[in-house]
């Protein structure tokens, strides 16, 4: 009951749709963990998120389950954003104005729990959620709950590859509700990617204007800084009043855009 909910607000609600009538997402997919899960500690790890991370029962004393959903992207905002630089300005607002979406969707999560009698928490619209940037870490991942919750697992641009691609945005709820936990297909975080499984594919490589990402991995500082250039920056200010930009390249044109390869 609960996806076929979520999955007719995405449909229905109008906030859902671009300026000019172009749909940003499209049917999502949602997982459950257990909020008591060991992989929840393991996140603390320097080698994961780090100590900054906070556990679901930190953000709600009575946690019982992590609720978590992938918003794709349509295919007209992927498609988009086909090509060589600039990003498309399709691509630009889906991902703002996606966000002021995906909140509402949020806090439509979080009523539809307390309307079933439970009591549920959304970290990414808590007063206390931090980001950091100059280590690149936060006290909640989106995409490592997701990876907790089963649906899907990282590829080698550090996006989380689900069975409708990497394309998209994510969000997540924690409620004293129980629901059964979806099954992660492994405990391989990286199982999804075919270079990280044999170097068959590479595609987000070629596809990264800043050469950020690169066969060792991502460089976060190389891709935050690409977005932040401050020339580009005072031209998005001034026509489209956001602080900062985006790329999202490594995402389309490559076999993890919108399903596992």
């Amino acid at each position: 009951m609960l996806l076929r909910n979520i999955a007719a607000f995405v449909k229905k609600d109008p906030e859902n749709k671009l300026p000019d009538g172009t749909t940003i997402f499209v049917a999502p997919l949602l997982g459950f963990a257990p909020a008591s899960d060991p992989i929840f500690e393991e996140f603390c790890s320097e080698t994961v998120i780090g100590p900054l991370f906070r556990h679901p029962q930190q953000w709600l004393a009575e946690a019982y389950t992590v609720i978590s959903y992938f918003l794709p992207f349509s295919e007209a905002v992927r498609h988009s954003n086909y090509g060589d630089l600039p990003t498309s300005v399709t691509w630009l607002h889906s991902r703002f104005l996606g966000e002021q979406f995906n909140e509402k969707l949020r806090r439509f999560l979080l009523t539809e729990l307390q309307d079933m009698g439970g009591k549920a928490v959304s970290p990414g619209l808590h007063q206390d959620y931090r980001a950091d940037y100059q280590h690149f870490t936060s006290n909640w991942s989106e995409r490592h709950i997701a990876y907790a919750a089963g649906l899907g697992s990282f590829g080698l641009s550090r996006g989380l590859i689900t069975e409708k691609g990497m394309a998209g945005r994510f969000g997540s709820v924690i409620t004293d509700l129980q629901f059964p936990a979806t099954t992660r297909s492994s405990d391989n975080p990286f199982q999804n990617c075919p270079f990280l499984a044999d170097q068959s594919c590479g595609a987000c490589i070629d596809r990264c204007p800043s050469g950020a990402i690169t066969a060792q991995g991502k460089n976060k500082s190389a891709c935050y800084q690409y977005t932040r250039v401050e020339d580009h920056l005072k031209a998005l200010r001034e026509k489209f009043g956001y602080e900062h930009s985006i790329c999202g390249k490594c995402q389309v044109e490559v076999p993890c855009e919108n399903s596992i390869p």
